[in-house]
């Protein structure tokens, strides 16, 4: 029963971690870039608009994949399942 317990757990958080980052995932390539014009001021250098959607948009998701991975390994070592089943 633990056990059943422990996975159902697990797979609520990892459903709330991947529902965050889909939230910050939507908001870094559509949101932004939607509202680009109100954007208006500068980052850089270069207009906010114009560097989000070259570079910034970039970073995020670079950002989104390597935060998944990390809390990922610590939920699978929470949860017992960083083991290997061999």
């Amino acid at each position: 029963m633990e056990s059943r317990e422990n996975r159902r757990i697990y797979w609520l958080r990892v459903q709330r971690v991947t529902a965050a980052l889909m939230c910050v995932w939507f908001v870094a390539g559509l949101g932004i870039h939607f509202f680009a014009r109100e954007l208006s001021f500068r980052f850089f250098g270069w207009p906010f608009s114009f560097w989000m959607a070259a570079q910034g948009s970039l970073l995020i998701f670079l950002l989104i994949v390597v935060f998944y991975v990390w809390i990922m390994e610590r939920l699978d070592r929470e949860h017992g399942f960083d083991q290997d089943p061999h």
